[in-house]
């Protein structure tokens, strides 16, 4: 019995040994615990003790880097925050182990929602949490919101400035309006301008004033104050302004008639002084005012703005013209292919005392032009006749000669030549009076062909027969917006045209239309632009030029435009018995030369294109054969 009730002890001492031991090791846990808790909280009260203060004073530290939201939750569940301060958009954070770093919270949202709720009861939070209402937190974000709200600020200070001194800028370099002198005065020359020989005369005593002053004081003559340049576009007005400023080695102001007008109210004016005044101070010079209509004509009929500007614009030029200010030195030379639109005013003497009508070149000067831009291109020696090329340009300008020239290498290039030649320098003239082939007669058919081949042999017969011009060839061929041509060219230039003459060119026009009438029976709108220049020959005929069946020599051109309208209707019942009148001998013209009519438009369809020659020879060929059957039968009835 003994054994086991030793066995027995042994066994209750040892669990009460274990579970004395068990409480002594819990209650170290314990105590090891709370001292380890009582060290975090001094710690966390010696972190604490200048962070707040701190945070109020100076949050830069705080504000070097940014994290988010997550970032600043992980640290506060790893119990590893010693401080949080919250601002209005901020969240400050500071952990145990000294790192600073801020959280964006604009408006205290975040905060509001997840770090000022009410606690637990009994529960306690293991950082302090510091209110900073009056803290200057300058986040990256913040710090660039308040530069700009520092610069809108500003710039709603110096808009108002800036506007103010752009409008004075733009209208101070609106008054001066962009005029001004050649850097170095034109070394053109008159001898360098081809042809105007009437124009070179008339600018010479302007020349000579210029260079000479002394001739025309000494003997009391008064200078000229302006010269007027008319003429149509291209022939040469602004070359001649430059010859003239080149040849007196004067200062050159080039402007144009648009130059005077301006968006502000009252500029126009100013921008006319500071022309004259720069004038004036550089003289000797000369003011060459280009496409001068632009200025147009004062008007009492409207009181807009506009028009009252416009007229004050032109007051002031006329004032400068021919006002208390002199002009010594100054020579106005003004441009314009519109003379009528310019006000009365501008064009009696003291103001542009000399009209110069720059005219077309002649044939000389044609061929001069063309040989001097031809100089520039590459061509084949001897190959080209520019006397016939001449011939072959009657009524176009120095600038459209220009373009022929042109016209003439690019047609070489597309050819595949190196060199022009006389057919690239004819196909250019061609596509300069009449246009560049289109590739129309693809969308043809074989009766509008034929129609279109009949309606040209017309043209050209009739011219052929009437003998208006050298009749150069027919073609079925489209260029630019015709369909078929009837080339013609003058053998010389003309400036009066007789009666007959405008009575042929009136049945030249007739011809396509009355050659569809006598092969088919009936025309077809393809005569529509030939009609209509028709029309406008014979109106000018009855109504400017006197010929008039019934002698009436009035002419509408004297009429004012509101009360030429009412006598229109008269000229045109005259104009239409002229063109019926003209019809009818087309016609009879025409059915006299049938055969012929028909042979030229069966070449035309053969190969699109007939040579003036061969026309010339089957109008020859049918008279021989004509004369020959008049004499056979003269000679049966003498018989």
């Amino acid at each position: 019995m003994k054994p086991v009730r030793n066995s027995l002890w042994s066994r209750i001492g040892r669990y009460v040994t274990l579970g004395v031991l068990a409480s002594a090791l819990a209650a170290t846990f314990t105590f090891l615990h709370w001292r380890h808790e009582q060290h975090l909280t001094q710690a966390s009260a010696q972190a604490l003790g200048g962070i707040a203060s701190q945070m109020r004073a100076n949050s830069s530290a705080w504000t070097l880097r940014e994290k988010n939201a997550s970032d600043m939750l992980r640290d506060v569940r790893d119990h590893n925050v010693a401080a949080i301060g919250l601002s209005r958009n901020a969240i400050l954070v500071s952990t145990l182990h000294g790192e600073k770093y801020y959280v964006a919270d604009h408006n205290g949202t975040f905060s509001n929602a997840l770090l000022l709720g009410d606690l637990k009861p009994g529960s306690a939070s293991s950082y302090q949490l510091v209110w900073l209402p009056d803290a200057d937190v300058r986040t990256a974000g913040a710090r660039w919101t308040e530069v700009v709200d520092h610069t809108r600020d500003a710039l709603s200070l110096l808009l108002p400035v800036l506007m103010l001194g752009g409008i004075l800028w733009f209208m101070r370099r609106e008054m001066m309006g962009g005029a001004r002198l050649l850097s170095k005065a034109p070394t053109l020359r008159f001898h360098d301008v081809i042809g105007a020989g009437e124009a070179k005369a008339a600018l010479a005593d302007v020349q000579a004033w210029l260079t000479e002053p002394a001739q025309f004081s000494g003997m009391g003559v008064r200078a000229p104050c302006g010269i007027l340049m008319t003429g149509g576009p291209g022939v040469g007005k602004t070359r001649l302004a430059q010859a003239l400023a080149g040849e007196c080695g004067a200062n050159f102001i080039a402007i144009t008639g648009s130059y005077f007008s301006a968006k502000y109210y009252g500029v126009g004016i100013q921008k006319v002084k500071h022309l004259f005044e720069l004038a004036r101070k550089n003289a000797p010079t000369v003011i060459f005012i280009d496409e001068a209509d632009g200025l147009g004509k004062r008007t009492d009929t409207g009181s807009g703005p506009v028009e009252a500007e416009s007229n004050r614009i032109i007051n002031q030029l006329l004032a400068e013209l021919d006002g208390f200010e002199s002009n010594e030195g100054v020579v106005v030379v003004a441009a314009t292919n519109h003379p009528d639109n310019l006000d009365e005013a501008l064009r009696r003497p003291g103001r542009f005392d000399r009209t110069v009508q720059v005219r077309l070149p002649d044939l000389e000067d044609r061929a001069q032009i063309l040989r001097f831009y031809a100089a520039k291109l590459k061509t084949k020696p001897g190959d080209i006749d520019f006397t016939q090329l001449a011939r072959l340009t009657t009524g176009l300008s120095p600038a459209t000669l220009s373009m022929i020239v042109n016209q003439a290498g690019l047609v070489a290039r597309k050819a595949g030549e190196r060199e022009a030649a006389a057919t690239h320098f004819l196909e250019a003239i061609k596509i300069a009076r009449i246009g560049d082939i289109n590739g129309a007669e693809r969308a043809l058919s074989d009766d509008e062909r034929t129609r279109i081949a009949v309606h040209e042999a017309g043209h050209g017969l009739v011219a052929a027969l009437l003998d208006t011009g050298v009749l150069e060839e027919v073609t079925i061929l489209p260029r630019g917006g015709a369909l078929g041509v009837a080339l013609i060219t003058k053998t010389q230039d003309k400036y009066l045209y007789r009666e007959t003459e405008m009575r042929n060119e009136i049945q030249v026009l007739l011809g396509g239309r009355n050659a569809e009438l006598l092969v088919f029976d009936e025309a077809s709108s393809g005569a529509a632009q030939d009609l209509q220049e028709a029309s406008r020959i014979s109106l000018d005929m009855v109504s400017k030029h006197g010929f008039n069946a019934d002698g009436n020599l009035f002419s509408l051109a004297s009429l004012p435009q509101q009360y030429a309208g009412l006598q229109l209707k008269n000229s045109i019942e005259h104009a239409n018995v002229l063109l019926r009148d003209l019809n009818d001998e087309c016609f009879a013209l025409l059915r006299a030369n049938e055969p012929v009519l028909r042979a030229i438009a069966q070449q035309l369809l053969e190969s699109e294109t007939v040579p003036g020659e061969t026309v010339y020879r089957l109008i020859r060929e049918h008279a021989a054969a004509v004369a020959k059957l008049e004499a056979s039968v003269v000679t049966e009835v003498a018989a």
